[in-house]
């Protein structure tokens, strides 16, 4: 999103865990069966469109609403491929805006993978590239997850990089499932690294469905071992998230940016705001999930709402004093 006042102008950047995007025809995905016509799921052309227009109309409103321009940049995560994206960006809320995206296909054992959807009148792609993490189910056995996308370009003619994430779930248990999740903040802290030796002053933002809250170790080191700033850290609370896990309010979902994003720099982007986007509409209006997202099955049980996840934004403001 962008307006302009007398010296300043603002984009909104996201990120949206789209809830098992796939499209319907039966692919190579393992899990992808799931989400066919004949499976228990009855995953078909009507739902499918419904749910890719309902998406269309949420990235479209994502942010402040005083916002006149859609966000420049937006993090996705449980994205089958190209086609599911393809549709998305020619929807109706967002055919006339001018977004391109930027995936690539990883080993994942879901068959999702993390993509970006970005504005192309304000963003300016220049580079894209992977990261697998190698973890292991059982000594020797490999653990296939989502890739890590590394994509640098300039926005409002400042050159940044977004590190974009799904991290492994707390499917198996929080504590056995967090030694993974390290593993790939690890990683992170590597793909960091490396940017920043090739630009000390490189600006860097992180962000994804983490599967983590700000307060545990994974999000922590980041903190600590790679100097990042949690936009999110101040926004979870008892009654309050992005998602709902068992009755419990988590903020799986986070952006962290290099401090720099916080320096007061003539014709440079400045950290403004974060929050997350929960208007009343994305919330189940009845019954025991009432006031949590809603999402479009519950286990295999069709529902017809938008994501078991809210979007969470951030706002960067041009400095031009």
């Amino acid at each position: 999103m962008q307006t302009e006042t007398s010296n300043s102008k603002s984009h909104t950047l996201a990120f949206y865990n789209l809830e098992n995007l796939f499209d319907y025809r039966e692919g190579s995905a393992v899990f992808d069966t799931g989400f066919i016509p004949y499976s228990e799921r009855r995953w078909n052309k009507k739902r499918y469109e419904d749910k890719i227009h309902k998406l269309g109309q949420v990235i479209s409103q994502i942010g402040d609403p005083s916002e006149e321009m859609l966000p420049a940049i937006i993090g996705l995560a449980e994205v089958e491929n190209e086609t599911v994206l393809h549709d998305l960006t020619q929807s109706k809320h967002l055919r006339h805006h001018n977004y391109g995206f930027v995936h690539f296909d990883s080993q994942d054992e879901r068959g999702i993978n993390v993509a970006l959807l970005y504005h192309r009148d304000v963003f300016e792609l220049m580079h894209t590239e992977t990261f697998s993490v190698y973890l292991e189910k059982e000594p020797g056995v490999q653990y296939f997850t989502r890739d890590i996308l590394l994509v640098s370009g300039e926005l409002h003619s400042e050159k940044i990089h977004l590190i974009v994430n799904h991290w492994p779930s707390r499917f198996e248990g929080l504590e056995s499932s967090a030694i993974k999740r390290m593993a790939v903040a690890k990683k992170v802290l590597k793909i960091i690294e490396q940017l920043q030796f090739d630009d000390p002053k490189a600006k860097i933002l992180v962000m994804g469905d983490f599967n983590d809250d700000p307060d545990n170790d994974s999000m922590k080191y980041l903190v600590d071992e790679a100097g990042l700033v949690n936009a999110m850290e101040t926004l979870r609370s008892y009654s309050r998230g992005s998602h709902k896990h068992r009755f419990k309010w988590h903020l799986f979902d986070q952006i962290l940016l290099t401090s720099n994003f916080f320096e007061s720099r003539s014709k440079q982007l400045k950290f403004d705001k974060a929050d997350i986007y929960d208007p009343q509409y994305l919330k189940a209006y009845e019954g025991k999930f009432k006031g949590q997202p809603f999402g479009t099955f519950v286990g295999t049980k069709y529902k017809g709402g938008f994501s078991d996840h809210f979007p969470v934004y951030l706002r960067l403001k041009l400095v031009t004093v």
